[in-house]
């Protein structure tokens, strides 16, 4: 065999490789789910590898707001979202008269907590103390309802989970109330007497729930947080594979070891 024709060969050869590996490219399929930082986004991240033995190409876009994602996928820019649980889905609905998001997999809880720099105990918070609530309707009243748990005020209806501050009828120690933005609460928790916070911004600002909170729900907590597709894509074999691989028990195990009750699966 000549010099000449065993480049030939060799080239041939790179070639062929190169279009196999095109082909794979090509063949892989994408789906792109909005997440906040912690834990949703890590957990995504853990079961990225898997995925893409299956030929499912995982990305991961990051939002710091509860508002973003689900309107990106709300107007069909991403395909799905893993942030957020069935009241604030429900409320979101509402606000923006849509049915395209739907709820596919529950995958974890995140015990909802009362954090305190001042105060150890609920009973130590004081008359006219002021408690910082997330201002999103569905946490707000979650907000409501753990703070009623505590027998810190009464509520007209104590299981309504869409509770506002109007339904409030005693509050003994006069509490006032500022509403602000979720994430914005760790940042203001030395400005005020008490913050109930969600797990996710609690554990990105380093407190620990279990540890730190003042008080916290219990696991009785109707909170599951959701993997949300389109209504257009949630049967598709993509959304599947993901499915099953938020709900595997490689996943529930790395839940576990990886923030230890701070956040607790729910599959």
């Amino acid at each position: 065999m000549t010099a000449f024709l065993k480049k030939q060969i060799q080239r041939l050869a790179v070639l062929s490789a190169g279009s196999v590996l095109m082909a794979g490219a090509v063949a892989a399929e994408t789906l792109t789910i909005a997440a906040t930082p912690v834990p949703h986004a890590e957990i995504l991240e853990f079961i990225k590898p898997q995925l893409a033995k299956e030929g499912i190409e995982l990305k991961v876009k990051v939002f710091t707001d509860y508002v973003q994602p689900a309107v990106q996928v709300n107007e069909k820019h991403l395909d799905g979202n893993f942030f957020l649980h069935q009241p604030y889905l429900n409320e979101f609905k509402k606000s923006h008269k849509n049915d395209i998001e739907v709820p596919v997999a529950k995958v974890h809880v995140e015990p909802f907590a009362a954090y305190s720099v001042k105060y150890k105990k609920a009973a130590d918070i004081p008359a006219g103390a002021t408690i910082a609530i997330p201002n999103d309707p569905s946490n707000s009243g979650r907000a409501l309802l753990l703070l009623a748990k505590q027998g810190l005020l009464k509520l007209k209806d104590p299981t309504n989970i869409s509770a506002t501050r109007k339904d409030i009828i005693e509050n003994p120690k006069n509490l006032k109330f500022k509403e602000l933005e979720a994430a914005t609460l760790p940042r203001v928790l030395n400005q005020v007497d008490v913050a109930l916070i969600n797990t996710n911004y609690a554990i990105e600002a380093k407190l620990n729930p279990v540890k730190d909170s003042l008080f916290i729900e219990d696991a009785n907590s109707p909170y599951a947080n959701l993997l949300v597709a389109r209504d257009d894509n949630k049967n598709s074999p993509a959304f599947k594979k993901l499915i099953a691989a938020l709900n595997s028990p490689e996943v529930k195990r790395f839940i576990e070891e990886k923030y230890k009750g701070a956040v607790v699966p729910a599959f």
